[in-house]
């Protein structure tokens, strides 16, 4: 288990901290690539830190940004985390980035996988980050407990896998999901996980304990190998 832990007195100084770090690591693989790829969550958590990432003096017309997870709804709905980014992301001069959603015209995430592994398939890797957030009942990127298709998600080699969650205050209404799998976010150079909160903080810890997982799916990017994890929390 590789783990940096990073917190911070409140959340306008770690996102400042988030947009250095990012805006360095993307210009280091523009240069040595000429190219850069950044995989995001949803949320509200990560909403400010887009807004600022945005402001960033990067050529984004180099970098290309896709989505970690997806619920299965119209781009145009609120719920979507392409809208998302697309608000808060993707405007002024970022608005030159590649950007790769997951929605695509089938009934459902398990009709519709076939065409986001296409389209994943085509960004450039090693990805530069990979951005994750982590819900109260210990899932991430949209790998939710006791969710149909998490087991073959867990085990596959393909980029992307469908989920239809199990309903609760955590999923809302929005059962049925896009995620990348474990084995495609385990590809990237550097691999976040974004928290705020007292509570976000007690789940983590919960999901640092041997033997927590499949109960908590980020316990399983904690107890790996292959990439470290760096923590960034503030109340």
């Amino acid at each position: 288990m590789s783990i940096r832990e990073n917190r911070f007195d409140d959340r306008a100084t770690l996102v400042d901290a988030l947009v250095r770090g990012f805006t360095a690591d993307l210009e280091r693989s523009i240069e040595r690539n000429d190219s850069a790829t950044l995989l995001l969550s949803g949320g509200s958590t990560p909403a400010p830190l887009y807004r600022k990432l945005s402001d960033s003096k990067l050529d984004w017309k180099r970098i290309h940004v896709a989505l970690v997870d997806e619920r299965w709804v119209d781009t145009a709905h609120e719920a979507s985390n392409e809208r998302l980014l697309r608000e808060n992301l993707l405007i002024g001069d970022a608005a030159a980035a590649t950007f790769v959603g997951m929605k695509n015209n089938a009934a459902n995430p398990f009709d519709g996988v076939t065409e986001c592994n296409a389209r994943y398939a085509e960004l450039p890797r090693p990805y530069t980050i990979c951005l994750l957030g982590m819900g109260p009942d210990g899932h991430t990127a949209s790998l939710f407990p006791r969710a149909r298709g998490l087991d073959a998600a867990m085990e596959s080699k393909q980029h992307c896998a469908p989920i239809r969650a199990r309903q609760s205050e955590v999923t809302g209404e929005h059962l049925e999901r896009m995620t990348l799998t474990p084995h495609d976010i385990l590809g990237s150079q550097r691999l976040l996980l974004l928290i705020t909160g007292a509570d976000k903080w007690t789940i983590y810890q919960r999901a640092r304990e041997p033997g927590a997982a499949p109960e908590l799916p980020i316990s399983h990017f904690i107890h790996q190998q292959k990439v470290p994890l760096e923590v960034y929390w503030a109340p």
